[in-house]
């Protein structure tokens, strides 16, 4: 007998269209599959129902269910008149069916029903296929108005049972009362954060008699993950928390203290997270374990069901570890803290003796209370001898303990029975200072006595410059004495490891050239400068191979005077005065240049406290369920700090606090949420992959406040904008002096050699990816390193490359920004045409008024603007702003743009898509050419009134210029003014339907345009 059945689970639909005029819909659910109809209950006037309705189709034929198609449809029902109308539908292949086991919800887009058609939404569907016999079909259609009566009857019994049941559950009901049968447990849809507040009563509420059938819901179990497949309406705002910090309870931006004393702490930005830390010291006089007289010990930390364990020693009877264990007190289900001494062997490890300690005894340390001191405890077998002693301390502290930093927690374990990570060092918390970043200025002067390989001619020499991965050339050059006075500049990271090499190489012909010569120069030995003063050249000889310059810089020898050398004149400076930017201008978290003698004195203290993070969709999955392994990175100046890693938890609780220094409010704290990758294996090739980032401008930061809000992390992928989670932070900036940060804002932006001797567009680009390089390379070789996508990440290394979703927004933009200019004009023009008679009369007055007294012109400006500013005052921003969907043109932007956006550079795209993309490029850039030939057009004509192109044209200008300049002597300029403000002004009846004579005359003026091929 065939038991093969397609189970539908409708869940819910949101962003429906409203039909009832009204501005909703009462709304119900059709399913169509194999001859087969079945339709759910009706919701009055809601545009997001919720059904949460389980239906099963018989598959009659198995062999063609790749054939056949589910059709879900929404309609609107009319209860004035009876008549349905379609809101959308769905269809779903029979590929796309698969088993319960690995069945989840997917909120699927409504289809139209034709072209002409309105739609929009998303409904949520679990599509499986079962063959559990205990399972049988659902019922056949009913008609539209028993549902409606049913729907009416639930909404008067909402308040006493807050679970609906769907008229499939009420037949099943019955039918389960008459036969007894085995149950098919089944668990309900985890509800919308939406859906649980409207919810009045509590569950105790419910009546103690209704069963639920073959749909009975379990408490003890938990209900399936949801997973959106496509991007539904979500909330993409900052939100303002008020949680319970160290320093006390944050409300709106104030911290209110309760009764509890306050400590000396500086951790006052995070709650305060209890901890047991167990500090392992050493241990003497351990006895020998094995038949040879050895011992190879560790010691194992247990408490409850988390362990940790030290390294071993091979033969060492007297160890030292020094290493600390930090255990969550959460988390600490034991009342016994057990040291346990073991002796590693190949099969089983031997017990050696354990040290035991009953928690409520452990003593409690505040900061700044010095470290406490370890004691030696004995060490007893199970049958009570002494086997040695350890060192041991034990305390309960938090965060702001020393110990915390470098400390084993309890937050690495996997799984509850207390197995550890194999690759622990790469979750451990840590703070980073990035290299002091300088500039290489090389100056190819000349070179003298170039030897070709062919004597008979002059070679055609270039320079070379290489330091480590940059390499530049000068122009090539065939003369007798070659001189090329070029300047390259590079990027270089303290300490200086690699040196500058000088290659002067020879164009033989085609693509083949040849060495002459090399110089190697250590760069630390590059005489280094802050301002704009002359450094002089130097001559250097050239060498014929590169291990002879190596050597001739290692020993420093001195070359025969005699002797008959090739050598180039170059000068090398590194510049201190410039500030060497390793992230978009944009957005830069330090302005300093390179030079300490420059640095000014801080203006403020930035603190920064990483709560807590909510991952909303898991990165991986690990013993069969979603799940994280998040860390943060905040960037800011030099330091950047990175957490500690959660495992496998998708709500870590950081905790954390870490502090900078403010040089200038014109700044920009940047972090980045990530998922640890290295957890097992750090050289599997994995990328950490990126949840979301936040930017939180300084001068945007109120002083004294602490602002503690929960920041959207969004991430844009091919299928749209996502949000994956949320980071709760706290920030407050204090200034050391209010007058210092006033000044600030009058002072350059950049170190004044920018403005001395100022960069190119184009090499600031340049040397920014360089930098940015560097800094990636020098803190991937820390421990745990910080890894080079991350880094790449939080300084926006992608930021310079094209996107249609940049230039769209970068428009709109631009559009805001003149949208001021635009109205005015728009305004103007109804003034002149007299659309309202009073108010064009009233500005004629003002305009008279402001000829005939213009000292009120800029009083009144001035006061305009003040009273507009003080009138936006009372709507400014409370939330520090952050990364907008709308502005960025993340809502609006298909997916093959995102696609195009998120592909590698060069990209890895078939020849069709590169192709097709080309092309649509070069439609954008057609316009784009056309309205910059047209601003060009207008511009040459402005050029040829003078230009005698049109003898014509220029002479009506001319006897224009001098009439009008006579006419300026002796007519008063106030009368003037007055007469052309009056003339743009004047009544519609007084214009003609045509343009007027000087805008006529600027248009036939000649442009350049026929003279381009």
């Amino acid at each position: 007998m065939n038991n093969l059945k397609l189970g539908v689970e409708v869940a819910s639909a949101h962003g429906l269209e409203p039909k009832d005029g009204q501005g909703s819909s009462t709304t119900y659910v059709e399913l169509h599959f194999d001859d087969q109809r079945f339709r759910t209950t009706t919701k009055d006037k809601d545009l997001s129902p919720v059904w949460n309705e389980s239906f099963y189709f018989n598959i009659t034929d198995p062999s063609k269910l790749s054939n056949l198609n589910l059709e879900t449809c929404i309609y609107h029902y009319n209860k004035t008149n009876g008549s349905k109308v379609l809101l959308g539908k769905v269809r779903l292949t029979g590929n796309s069916f698969v088993p319960y086991s690995d069945a989840v919800l997917l909120h699927y887009p409504l289809e139209k029903k034709n072209v002409f058609s309105r739609s929009k939404g998303e409904i949520g569907l679990k599509v499986f296929v079962t063959d559990d016999p205990s399972i049988r079909a659902s019922n056949p259609l009913p008609a539209v108005e028993s549902f409606v009566n049913i729907d009416q009857n639930e909404n008067l019994t909402q308040d006493r049972t807050p679970t609906p049941v769907s008229f499939t559950d009420s037949i099943l009901n019955r039918v389960s009362r008459k036969k007894i049968e085995p149950r098919h447990v089944f668990h309900t849809i985890a509800k919308s954060n939406n859906e649980q507040k409207q919810q009045s009563k509590p569950a105790t509420d419910a009546k103690p008699g209704v069963t639920f059938g073959m749909f009975e819901m379990k408490s003890s179990q938990p209900p399936p993950k949801v997973v959106q497949a496509f991007g539904g309406p979500q909330e993409f705002a900052v939100k303002e928390i008020s949680p319970t910090l160290g320093g006390g309870k944050v409300v709106g931006g104030r911290v209110i203290r309760g009764n509890k004393a306050a400590t000396s702490s500086s951790y006052d930005l995070v709650e305060p997270m209890k901890y047991l830390f167990v500090r392992v010291v050493k241990a003497r006089n351990l006895p020998s374990m094995d038949v040879t007289g050895s011992l190879d010990p560790y010691v194992e930390v247990k408490v409850g069901n988390f362990k940790g364990t030290t390294n071993h020693f091979e033969k060492n009877q007297n160890p030292e570890w020094n290493k600390v264990f930090a255990f969550a007190k959460d988390n600490v289900q034991s009342f016994i803290l057990e040291v346990v001494v073991k002796d590693k062997d190949t099969i089983v490890d031997d017990f050696v003796g354990t040290v035991r300690f009953d928690l409520h005894e452990v003593p409690e340390r505040f900061p700044p209370d010095s470290p406490l001191a370890p004691q030696w405890y004995r060490i007893v077998n199970k049958n009570g001898e002494n086997k040695g002693e350890l060192m041991l301390a034990v305390w309960y502290g938090s965060q702001a303990d020393e110990a915390f930093q470098d400390a084993w927690h309890s937050d690495a374990v996997v799984s509850p029975d207390g197995s550890t990570i194999s690759n622990y060092s790469q979750i451990r918390s840590k703070v980073y200072m990035s290299p002091r970043l300088w500039y290489v200025r090389v100056k190819v002067i000349e070179a003298q006595d170039l030897v070709s390989s062919d004597k008979s001619k002059v070679p055609e020499a270039y320079v070379k410059v290489q330091i480590g991965n940059q390499a530049l050339k000068t122009k090539p050059l065939r003369v007798v004495h070659h001189q090329w006075n070029q300047e390259l500049l590079f990027v270089a990271a303290e300490p200086f490891e690699e040196p500058l090499v000088l290659t002067v190489e020879e164009r033989v012909g085609g693509n083949k050239d040849e060495t002459i010569g090399h110089v190697v120069i250590p760069i630390s030995t590059i005489e280094k400068r802050v301002e704009d003063r002359p450094i002089r050249g130097r001559w250097y000889p050239l060498e014929k191979s590169m291990s002879s310059a190596m050597e001739n810089q290692e020993k420093k020898k001195e070359k025969d005077k005699d002797k008959f050398f090739s050598r180039i004149h170059v000068t090398l400076i590194l510049e201190g005065g410039y500030h060497v930017l390793d992230e978009s201008t944009y957005y830069s978290s330090d302005l300093r240049p390179t030079s300490k003698l420059l640095w000014k004195k801080p203006i403020g203290v930035l603190e920064l406290g990483i709560l807590n993070v909510d991952v909303l969709l898991p990165t991986k999955t690990r013993d069969g369920r979603g799940t994280a392994d998040t860390y943060c990175v905040a960037k800011y100046g030099l330091k950047w700090v990175r957490t500690r890693t959660i495992v496998g938890n998708l709500n870590p609780k950081f905790h954390e606090q870490y502090t900078w220094e403010v040089y200038d409010t014109a700044t920009v704290l940047t972090l980045g949420v990530f998922d640890n990758a290295q957890i097992h294996n750090s050289s599997n090739g994995n990328k950490d992959s990126k949840i979301g980032k936040v930017r939180i401008r300084i001068s945007t930061l109120e002083t004294g406040r602490v602002y503690t809000h929960s920041y959207p992390l969004l991430a844009l992928q091919n299928s749209g904008l996502k949000k994956n989670g949320e980071v709760h932070l706290a920030i407050r900036f204090s200034c050391t002096s209010m007058a210092n940060m006033m000044a600030m804002y009058f002072k350059p932006h950049l170190p004044k050699m920018h403005y001395t001797k100022p960069l190119s567009i184009i090499e600031q680009e340049r040397l920014r990816l360089q930098a940015t390089i560097l800094v990636a390379s020098r803190l991937g070789r820390t421990e745990p390193p910080l890894r080079k996508e991350v880094v790449q990440d939080m300084s926006d290394t992608d930021s310079h490359l094209w996107s249609m979703r940049r230039s769209k927004a970068n428009f709109n933009r631009l559009k805001d920004v003149f949208s001021g200019l635009i109205r005015f004009g728009s305004w103007f023009g109804e003034i002149a045409k007299w659309k309202s008679s009073f108010v064009t009369v009233l500005v004629h007055i003002v305009y008279l008024m402001f000829v005939c007294f213009p000292e009120l012109i800029l009083p009144t400006i001035f006061l305009y603007m003040f009273l507009i500013g003080m009138w936006k005052w009372r709507f400014k921003p409370t939330n520090p702003p952050h990364m907008d969907a709308k502005l960025s043109c993340a809502d609006i932007t298909n997916p093959d743009e995102l696609d195009e956006e998120n592909d590698s550079f060069p990209t890895t795209k078939s020849s069709d898509i590169v192709r097709w993309r080309y092309d649509r490029l070069r439609s954008l850039a057609g316009k784009v050419q056309s309205v910059v030939g047209q601003i060009a057009t207008q511009g040459e004509r402005v050029h040829a009134l003078v230009s005698w192109r049109d003898p014509r044209a220029t002479s009506i200008f001319m006897v224009f210029c001098l009439v009008s300049a006579i006419t300026l002597y002796v007519i008063p300029p106030r009368l003037l003014f007055i007469l052309v403000g009056f003339y743009l002004m004047r009544h519609p009846k007084l214009r003609g339907k045509t343009p007027g004579a000087p805008i006529n005359f600027f248009r036939r003026l000649p442009a350049l345009t026929d003279s381009m091929l």
